[in-house]
Order: structure tokens, then C-alpha cells, then sequence
């Protein structure tokens, strides 16, 4: 019989048996879990399944017809003697040869004896020696043919052991088999049996933790299979191998400057960073160092790659330019998908750009509500990027060579997160530079890793050269910091401090329209600014009738709510569809499929706005997509109305858009008096262009002492808060509101839109 020892680290098990101390076997029990046991046991399963057994739950019981067979062939004889064991098993299982027949004897009478003196009687001696015979002839027959040979059988067991089934794992250990014993629940029922733990070695090695609750031999098949479904799925795999942040010494721009050659020894790696450094170590020297970091790359003869903010968007050409089918499942769809990766140059680049591209794609698999549709999509939208960007990164690559992608500002989207994460497992070094700690990358992975500074820094363009580089000096940053402190939850506000505004509108009663008109934003109630955007409150209010019949105290009253930011309209309608309007030829280009074309407009030689502020010009389009989406005016999407709407506001007077390039969203808004006194009818002209200022941030009040309806007929919902006050008062006319102390934009003959007026 051999002679069991314990092993010192596992790959002892797989270490033939002429070159083992002693030509010893080993028996052990795993309780614990990590990577190195994980690895091991999928290791040895695999070889227990070509040369031994693996044993999933209990070994079943001989049955009736088990033991109705065995006393066919073998009889009810019992003698405790190696000789009579031996005879027997030449019987019972002929096809062993004379050594595995001693030693198998051999451990069987050892085994059988140590019962004996434990107590047992010749009985349950005969029935143990039974069941070991019958659990050898239709369980372990397989095994007991390889015993002897270099290549050691196994025996892997998970589970629970029984007493019997220990004894039996004992009987082939001693005859030449390895056992491994997995026990997902510890220890605590094996030393019930073996309390002195002296029949098999407790393995144990650092960091090891209970067993996943997932965990099974079924799970390692599981993978197995999955591999091999790789494999089919990568095609043929590449010989290039990747060692990733291994080498860096965490000195962040000088680790990336390091040269590839002397980042590590193995020729059959390449060696790339992924680095993330998030803040800066000194705003005075940050943007210098960052250029002549460029310039080392540069003069490297590194290939580079700067994005600042964002990655630019997939072309409609570049996702018609992938070629593509419907697919049944997923491992079509990567197989045909993968077939648009092409690279000449270089067959085993190609072949670690489609593995890598199937990899990544596998992780996106996992999100939540993730279909095959998406999955298709997702996949589209990075094989654009990769074709676009390819010949930039690796053109007449050969290896070491490591090209560097530097991405100012961070990913703003899973999409560049997912084809960043693409490029961090290819010849080329990937640096993130988040220097404004107040917007953050949305990328995470293992891998990454990160060095941190405290300091924040907004910087928009990375100092390649190509752009003018602006360097602050101390007293620069020290009034930036001056101002952040000040304006920021302070409650006090920088010019202009805010780029986009959200309107709501206010239920207020009559009375407080006079007093909140020339108040300041921030003071009213539910104001509030979150990051750049700004909820603005503001009124929009139909005063119908006259209070108290007093027609002068009415128009006192409206006196004074006229200021130098006022609009007053008091010829209604004032907006006709007669009205020369240039852009109304061009109206239904700007709009396709329901979407208003957003940068078709501001590329259009007919638009009007280009001297607005830029922040200004987009919020304008912002409410005008916004009028036209949540169908605010009657018609819109349904006989043309679209049209109308988009003509109106992109036909503003001048004093309009003067009003909208000052108005800043946490002081004094402008403001519109409409005054409707007669029968006559409010133009849809009107209602549109009410209802946009009202969205850009306007306070707009509708005097109608007559009480009729006017520019709220157009629209689909009630937006406009009405007040009644009083008496309905008939064919008024309007006097002049014009107050000394201001010069309120007014004009009473003609239109106060009209061009040129």
C-alpha cells in the first residue's frame, strides 16, 4: 500500500508518481474558498474526470439488485484474511491486474482490521465488505484499473461524507489514488468521524473564505462550457498577451512616459497603462506639465489621441457603414458583428481587437433590462468608434509599440465608458484626467487605477499646441476660489452664473402680481438652482374686468408695473400671419420625424440669432423643442401648426432678443403686458409667442377688462392663471403707460414685433 502524506501547495496533486516523495498519495479536505482553490478545483475536476471519479452528493446504497447479483456471482462466503479477498476480487473484478489486486486486498483487509478493533463484529464486517465490493464494481471499477500508473487517478468528493463512504475513499487512497474532499459547510460533520482530523489533511492556505453560496461542481461545468462556447465565439485566439498597471510605479504622467521597452521583460506581453487621476496637484504648473507631457509623447514618436469632454458622435454614414443582419441570438449576432474588425497590418492585433470587442460587449450583456436588440445596438455603436479611430491608434503597428488615448474631462456615458474599457486591453495606454472633481467619470473597472489630489480645476481644452493654451496665474485661481466660496450655496449669485432655466409658473392671488412683478427671482417662492440649471418662478396671468368699475386706478395700476424690461402690446393682435417672415420658406426643413433639427437651424444661413449668446441660442431652441413636444398650442403635429410655431420664434424682433441676451435667471426677469380691450381676436401668432416667453422665463400679464377670451383659445391646456377682479368694462382705450422714470419698449400705432418698427 502507499503512504499517504500532506501536500504543500496543491499543484503537488498533479505531480506524477515516480516524481513524488516516497511515491506517497494525498488525501485532503478543502473547506475554504479564493481564486487559487478555485482554479485548483477546476484543474482537478477536469483531471478526475479523465482518469477517476467524481462524486456529486452521496454514493448511492447497493439495491436489491445490486446485492442479488453480487450473491449470484460471489456467494454469502466471508473469511477476514487478505488471501480470501484477493481470490475474491480476481472473481468479481477480473480485469485488474495482480499489483492493483494487492494492493486493493491489501487496503481492504487494513481497513476491515481497524474496524475490528474498534468493536465491530464479524457481521458488520461482511456487510461493509459487501458494500465496498459493490461500490467498486459499478462506481469505481473505472479508477481501479489506473492504479499504478505515473499519472495518479483522482477521486474528487463534494458533499458531506458518510462513515462508510470515508472508509471506502481510505481503501482507494492507500491503493494509490489521490482524494480531494470538497465541504462547502466546514468542517464540523467530518470531525464527527475523524475527530483527531488523522485519516486526511485539512488544506488550508491565507485568505481563504466560506464557499459561495452559487458554488458547485455543476457551476465549474458550467464554465467549462461556457469556455469552450468562447472559444467557438473568438474564433482563433491571439498570441498577444496584455500586462496592464502591473509595472507602474503610480507616478502618474512619468508611468505612461516610461518607455514600453523597459516596462517588462516578457517579449510575449505588452505593456499599457489605465490610468484615472481625478483633481490636480497645483493649478499654477498643471496645464504646463500637461504640455510638455505632450510634447515627450510626441517626441517619443508615441501615436496620441486626445478627446476633451466628450467622443464625438456615430455618423448616420459610420453606423450604415457596419455591416450587419438580423440576428436569433447572441452569439450570432457577435460572431457576424465581429467579422467588421479588419486590420491587415497585423492578423494577431485583429484577432485581440475581436476577443476584446466580445469581451466587453459580454459585460454590457449583464446590465439590467439588457435585450438582444440593445445588446445589437450597443454593439454597432462601438465597432463605429473602433473603425473610425483605428487607423489613428494603430496604423503599421507592430509590437511593443504602445499608443496613448487621453480623454480630458472623463466618460460622460456608458457608451465611451464601454469603448474605453475596449481600448485598455490593446497596445495603447489609456489616461483619464478628471481635473473639475465636481463632474465625475462614469467608468469603473477593476483595473483602473487612480491617484487622487484634492484640488479642483476646470479645464476645457487639453494644451496639445494645436489651440491656444491659457495658464492662470496665483491671483487668477485665487479669485476663482474667491468666487466659488462666494457663489456657491451662498446665496448670492454671479453675473450671469447660470446657463440653463426651467420655468414654472405661479398660483398666486391678484393682489401679489403687483407685488412680486419687480422682485428679483431668487427672492420668490420656489426658486432654486441645482448644478447649471435654474428653476425659474414667474407669472402668467389673465386679469379679467376692471375692480370696482375704476378705470383710472386701473390704469394706474398698469402704470406701474411698466418697466425698462417691459414689453407692452396694446394694438392686438400684433402679430398677423401676413406679417413678412423670412423664415417660414425654411420651416419644414427644421423639423424631421417630429424632432426639431437643432443644428440644421444654427448651420442655416437664414437664421437670425448668431450674435446671441451661445447659451442664450440654445435655450431659445431648448423651449421651442419643447412648445412643439409637449403640444402647447392647438394643431401642433396635426394640420401644420408645427410650422407656424417654429416660423414665430425663429422670426423674434430685435427688442425681443435684446430682452432674452440680458436676462440673467437669478435677477429681474423681463416682462410683457398684453392689453386685449376690444372684440376683435387674439392671432395665433400671439398665443405662440406668449406661451415661448412664458417658457423662456418671462412674466407675462393679459389685461382684458371686457373678460372675452383671447390668446388661451389656442392653447391645449390651461396654462394661464386667470383673475377675475371686478366689473367687465367695454371699448376702452389704452393711454400712455410710458413712465418718466423708465423707457418701456411700447409702440401703440403699429405692431411692437413688427421688423424695423
Amino acid at each position: 500500500m502507499l503512504e499517504q502524506k500532506k501536500i504543500h501547495e496543491l499543484n503537488d496533486y498533479f505531480i506524477e508518481l515516480h516524481m513524488r516523495r516516497e511515491k506517497s498519495i494525498y488525501f485532503s479536505r478543502i473547506n475554504g474558498y479564493n481564486d487559487t482553490i478555485h482554479d485548483f478545483l477546476k484543474r482537478y475536476y477536469q483531471q478526475a474526470r479523465k482518469t477517476g471519479v467524481v462524486i456529486e452528493g452521496k454514493i448511492p446504497n447497493p439495491d436489491e439488485k445490486n446485492l442479488a447479483y453480487y450473491s449470484e456471482i460471489m456467494g454469502t462466503d466471508f473469511q477476514m484474511s487478505v488471501g480470501f479477498f484477493s481470490a475474491s476480487l480476481k472473481k468479481w473484478l477480473p480485469r485488474m491486474n495482480a499489483y492493483q489486486n494487492n494492493t486493493i486486498s491489501a487496503a481492504i483487509y487494513d481497513t476491515l482490521d481497524d474496524m475490528r478493533k474498534q468493536g465491530k463484529n464479524e457481521n458488520m464486517l461482511k456487510n461493509a465488505y459487501i458494500k465496498f465490493m459493490c461500490w467498486m464494481y459499478y462506481k469505481f471499477e473505472g479508477i481501479l484499473n489506473l492504479l499504478g500508473e505515473n499519472t495518479v487517478p483522482k477521486c474528487l468528493y463534494e458533499g458531506s461524507i458518510g462513515v462508510y463512504e470515508l472508509k471506502l475513499m481510505l481503501i482507494l487512497a492507500k491503493a494509490g489514488c489521490d482524494v480531494v474532499l470538497v465541504q462547502y459547510n466546514g468542517d464540523q460533520g467530518y470531525l464527527k468521524i475523524d475527530p483527531s482530523s488523522q485519516l486526511s489533511q485539512d488544506y488550508k492556505i491565507p485568505d481563504m473564505m466560506p464557499f459561495p453560496q452559487e458554488f458547485s461542481l455543476e457551476h465549474i461545468r458550467k464554465e467549462m462550457v461556457q469556455k469552450e462556447n468562447m472559444k467557438r465565439l473568438y474564433g482563433t485566439p491571439s498570441t498577444l498577451k496584455v500586462c496592464t498597471n502591473a509595472w507602474i510605479k503610480g507616478e502618474g504622467l512619468e508611468d505612461i512616459l516610461t518607455s514600453v521597452r523597459t516596462r517588462g521583460e516578457d517579449s510575449s506581453f505588452f505593456y499599457n497603462s489605465f490610468y484615472r487621476i481625478n483633481g490636480v496637484e497645483d493649478k499654477l504648473t498643471y496645464l504646463p506639465e500637461l504640455y510638455k507631457f505632450y510634447q515627450k509623447l510626441e517626441n517619443n514618436g508615441r501615436k496620441i489621441l486626445v478627446f476633451e469632454s466628450a467622443i464625438p458622435a456615430r455618423t448616420t454614414e459610420e453606423i450604415s457603414g457596419i455591416a450587419r443582419t438580423n440576428y436569433n441570438n447572441r452569439d450570432e449576432m457577435f460572431t457576424h458583428l465581429s467579422k467588421n474588425i479588419q486590420y491587415s497590418t497585423d492578423i494577431e492585433l485583429q484577432r485581440l481587437m475581436t476577443q476584446r470587442f466580445i469581451e466587453v460587449m459580454l459585460e454590457v450583456e449583464k446590465r439590467p433590462n439588457m435585450n438582444l436588440n440593445k445588446l445589437t445596438s450597443k454593439a454597432v455603436s462601438l465597432l463605429c468608434w473602433i473603425k473610425r479611430y483605428q487607423p489613428k491608434l494603430f496604423q503599421k503597428w507592430k509590437m511593443p509599440e504602445i499608443s496613448c488615448v487621453i480623454y480630458l474631462g472623463g466618460c460622460k456615458t456608458t457608451n465611451e465608458a464601454v469603448f474605453i474599457k475596449f481600448l485598455s486591453g490593446l497596445p495603447t495606454d489609456i489616461l483619464i484626467l478628471s481635473p473639475n472633481l465636481n463632474i465625475k467619470c462614469v467608468l469603473e473597472d477593476s483595473t483602473l487605477y487612480e491617484k487622487n489630489y484634492p484640488t479642483s480645476l476646470v479645464v476645457d481644452n487639453f494644451p496639445d499646441g494645436d489651440s491656444d493654451i491659457h495658464i492662470g496665474t496665483a491671483a487668477y485661481h485665487a479669485e476663482r476660489e474667491l468666487d466659488t466660496m462666494m457663489y456657491s450655496d451662498s446665496g448670492m449669485y454671479r453675473d450671469q452664473q447660470y446657463q440653463k432655466g426651467t420655468s414654472i409658473i405661479l398660483q398666486t392671488m391678484y393682489e401679489e402680481i403687483s407685488l412680486l412683478w419687480n422682485e428679483e427671482l431668487k427672492y420668490r417662492p420656489n426658486f432654486a438652482t441645482l448644478d447649471n440649471q435654474v428653476t425659474i418662478p414667474v407669472i402668467f396671468s389673465k386679469i379679467s374686468g376692471v375692480k370696482d368699475g375704476a378705470v383710472n386706478e386701473y390704469w394706474a395700476k398698469m402704470k406701474t408695473m411698466v418697466t425698462e424690461d417691459t414689453l407692452v402690446a396694446s394694438n392686438v393682435p400684433f402679430l398677423q400671419p401676413t406679417d413678412p417672415n423670412p423664415m417660414k420658406a425654411h420651416a419644414a426643413t427644421f423639423l424631421k420625424n417630429g424632432r426639431l433639427q437643432k443644428s440644421a437651424i444654427r448651420s442655416h444661413s437664414a437664421y437670425q440669432y448668431g450674435f446671441l449668446r451661445d447659451e442664450m441660442q440654445e435655450h431659445i431652441l431648448n423651449k421651442l423643442e419643447i412648445l412643439l413636444s409637449d403640444k402647447l398650442i392647438k394643431g401642433t403635429f396635426e394640420n401644420g401648426t408645427e410650422y407656424t410655431i417654429v416660423s414665430t420664434i425663429l422670426n423674434l424682433d430685435k427688442k425681443v432678443l435684446r430682452l432674452i441676451q440680458k436676462f440673467d435667471f437669478t435677477k429681474k426677469n423681463p416682462k410683457v403686458i398684453y392689453i386685449h380691450t376690444s372684440e376683435g381676436l387674439s392671432s395665433i401668432e400671439d398665443s405662440i409667442l406668449l406661451a415661448f416667453l412664458n417658457l423662456v422665463g418671462f412674466d407675462i400679464s393679459v389685461f382684458v377688462p371686457t373678460g372675452y377670451q383671447c390668446i388661451e383659445i389656442f392653447f391645449n391646456k390651461e396654462i394661464m392663471e386667470e383673475h377675475h377682479i371686478g366689473t367687465y368694462v367695454y371699448d376702452l382705450q389704452v393711454p400712455n403707460l410710458r413712465t418718466p422714470a423708465g423707457n418701456p419698449l411700447s409702440i401703440w400705432s403699429g405692431k411692437i414685433f413688427k421688423r424695423g418698427g
